[in-house]
């Protein structure tokens, strides 16, 4: 399996948001600079986790992106499914079952079933807040994802 740009990004730059939660709205160019993120790419990314209820939008000349939520209520795995969809690993038989014929019986598929509920499980157990607190711990606010 591998994370996608989008999500490695989209998490980075969500993780921005938090851990400067309090001090108002950063603006994407802010983010950007800061993560080293095209604006445009950005752009698209919080366009997709606004819609996804992670993150909001604020006008003006102050504004800019908020947490839609504390960060102690987003699970990351909510941040995946809005960056990936709801599955975590690709295979074609895991979102379709009538993809292959051997979908019902086939030992490999229930491997991949496995992984994808382990990778969901760790996603699911960890929020927001968790990153925030372990970027604090190590005293690292300049965080690689």
């Amino acid at each position: 399996m591998k994370l996608s740009t989008r999500t490695r990004y989209g998490l980075r730059a969500i993780l921005e948001l938090a851990l400067n939660h309090g001090k108002g709205p950063l603006q994407l160019k802010i983010i950007a600079s800061s993560q080293d993120i095209s604006v445009k790419y950005l752009e698209q990314l919080m366009a997709t986790l606004k819609s996804g209820g992670i993150v909001r939008s604020l006008r003006g000349s102050k504004g800019g992106y908020i947490l839609a939520k504390a960060a102690n209520q987003i699970k990351l795995s909510d941040v995946f499914s809005a960056l990936e969809g709801p599955s975590a690993i690709s295979v074609e038989c895991l979102d379709d079952n009538s993809y292959c014929l051997r979908a019902a019986d086939c030992v490999t598929r229930q491997v991949w079933v496995q992984v994808q509920e382990a990778v969901m499980g760790v996603l699911e157990s960890l929020t927001l807040q968790d990153l925030v607190d372990r970027a604090k711990e190590k005293g690292n606010l300049d965080y690689q994802i």
